[in-house]
């Protein structure tokens, strides 16, 4: 198994290859990030900016209005989380087009604890106007979304994580798209990142039960892939949605906003609910904010009774 930090590594490394405009630009976590390997081979196109995350935005900025394609990386707890004024001034408001990086995301980040937990960096993205917000679910999609991210033009935010996983995406990938993973008529489960694994094994264990579970990928969380989406709750008329992230403001949020105004559906929404994590291991969390797959088939089973 392999990490989607680590997909996003080698993709940076192939688009260092392929496109002498690519910058990284670092906040001191180059190894953690994975762009310790452009930095190796591509020493004149990387910039170390040390622990300066709002300088790293200015920085990157000034590179893209110089017709370079900057990618800024960090912890997601500190870019956007410690930048967001800059994000939103310096490169959504211009319209640039600067990736903002952030790894280590949700509670993947595990003994490092609450605060190095970025659980709140969905929300506060995807309110900016001009910004696209990914959030790929193993090493595969994440090379395949740092690629698409390089080719877009203007800003994005891509998040991802630490720990390792198995690749559980089709192997495409789209700005504006999700993928169908297992098809089904009874309930819609909505997911984004690495969580997405327990989601899988819940449609195993339900399938033994002759419930038919369809699970959606939402890697692109902005722009949502309405279609996809509204397709499959008319048929199933129940969602679930699954994200490693707090509930309000993030994946859940934006697929509760747009049945409410298309297609009122009965929704249960699971992530962390209005808490800070704590540390330990991250499937050790995934389990005590009950985010697993016995939670999942449970709230499942919850929805069909209604």
């Amino acid at each position: 198994m392999q990490s989607t930090r680590d997909g996003f590594g080698q993709a940076m490394l192939e688009l260092g290859r392929k496109n002498k405009n690519i910058v990284v630009i670092s906040a001191n976590l180059a190894e953690s990030t994975r762009v310790h390997h452009f930095a190796q081979k591509y020493p004149n196109r990387f910039v170390e900016v040390g622990v300066a995350e709002q300088n790293m935005l200015g920085v990157a900025a000034g590179l893209a209005i110089e017709g370079k394609i900057p990618f800024a990386t960090s912890f997601g707890a500190f870019s956007p989380g410690r930048n967001w004024d800059q994000l939103r001034v310096s490169v959504c408001y211009s319209n640039l087009n600067v990736k903002i990086i952030g790894s280590h995301t949700g509670l993947s980040v595990g003994p490092d604890g609450a605060s190095h937990q970025a659980l709140e960096d969905i929300a506060i993205t995807r309110c900016l106007p001009n910004l696209v917000v990914l959030a790929p679910a193993d090493f595969r999609e994440t090379k395949l979304a740092t690629i698409a991210a390089a080719k877009h033009v203007g800003p994005v935010y891509m998040r991802f994580a630490r720990q390792a996983g198995p690749n559980i995406s089709n192997g495409k990938f789209a700005i504006g798209k999700a993928q169908v993973l297992t098809p089904g008529k009874d309930v819609t489960l909505i997911g984004c990142g690495p969580i997405l694994a327990e989601a899988l094994i819940a449609a195993r264990e339900l399938g033994k039960k002759k419930i038919k579970l369809e699970v959606i990928n939402s890697a692109s969380i902005k722009p949502l892939d309405k279609n996809t989406i509204l397709r499959s709750v008319k048929k199933t008329n129940r969602v679930i949605t699954l994200e490693d992230h707090q509930i309000m403001g993030g994946l859940g949020s934006a697929v509760a906003e747009l049945l409410s105004e298309n297609l009122p559906t009965p929704i249960k929404m699971i992530g962390v609910h209005d808490k800070f994590g704590q540390s330990g291991k991250a499937e050790q969390l995934w389990e005590k904010y009950k985010m697993t797959h016995p939670y999942i088939i449970k709230e499942v089973l919850n929805l069909l009774k209604k």
